[in-house]
């Protein structure tokens, strides 16, 4: 199976899963790294920001921007129940018609996917093996802020992801997750004219605000 198949995706993270994660957000809200994501890229107002999330999951981050008063939002996931997912709580939260979705992988949907004001990675880089190209889309089309979630950059974190591939590979899951370098993620965005301005850090993942260098 190609690394980059939707199959993939629609099986790693189905019906099911998605269900799950959204009765979560109901009863709780946006988890915490979520939540401080949404926290940073709100940061000085959204009122009329347009927002573009890459594997957005449930939604929880554009729903977020959205509700603050960001103008529109595009949804970019390669699983379809995580879509379904988020389209029935945008039409739950009144957001449906501000809301435009692309099922499939962000990078070869890249040349169908607008600039933003607002770009959202949030934990999705550690699922994708071409950090680079994935970070390059997002940066490319950052007006003003990217943010990520990601795991943290330590050698604990990626034994522990070489043990999960591991077993994956023995119950034959073809999914695999990715401990990126953070340096080479700064790298990819700074080539693409984006510096950090913000730093997280927890025990796991770390969140990372970069901002467009100005002209």
């Amino acid at each position: 199976m190609d690394c980059c198949d939707p199959k993939l995706y629609d099986d790693q993270f189905d019906a099911a899963e998605a269900d799950r994660k959204l009765r979560e957000y109901r009863t709780h809200g946006p988890n915490g790294w979520t939540a401080r994501l949404i926290e940073e890229l709100s940061a000085g107002g959204v009122d009329g920001l347009t927002v573009l999330d890459i594997g957005a999951g449930i939604g929880a981050v554009h729903h977020a921007l959205l509700a603050a008063g960001a103008a529109s939002a595009v949804d970019v996931d390669a699983s379809g129940p995580y879509l379904t997912a988020a389209r029935r709580e945008a039409e739950r939260q009144g957001f449906a018609s501000r809301v435009t979705y692309h099922k499939g992988d962000a990078v070869r949907l890249a040349a169908d996917l607008p600039e933003a004001d607002l770009v959202a990675l949030d934990r999705v880089v550690c699922c994708y093996p071409d950090m680079a190209s994935l970070v390059r889309v997002a940066a490319d089309r950052t007006r003003r802020r990217l943010g990520l979630v990601l795991p943290r950059d330590e050698a604990w974190i990626r034994a522990g992801f070489a043990l999960t591939n591991g077993f994956g590979a023995l119950t034959r899951n073809p999914f695999r997750v990715h401990a990126h370098r953070t340096q080479a993620v700064l790298d990819v965005a700074a080539s693409a004219g984006l510096e950090p301005v913000t730093t997280h850090r927890g025990l796991f993942w770390q969140t990372l605000i970069l901002e467009r260098l100005l002209a």
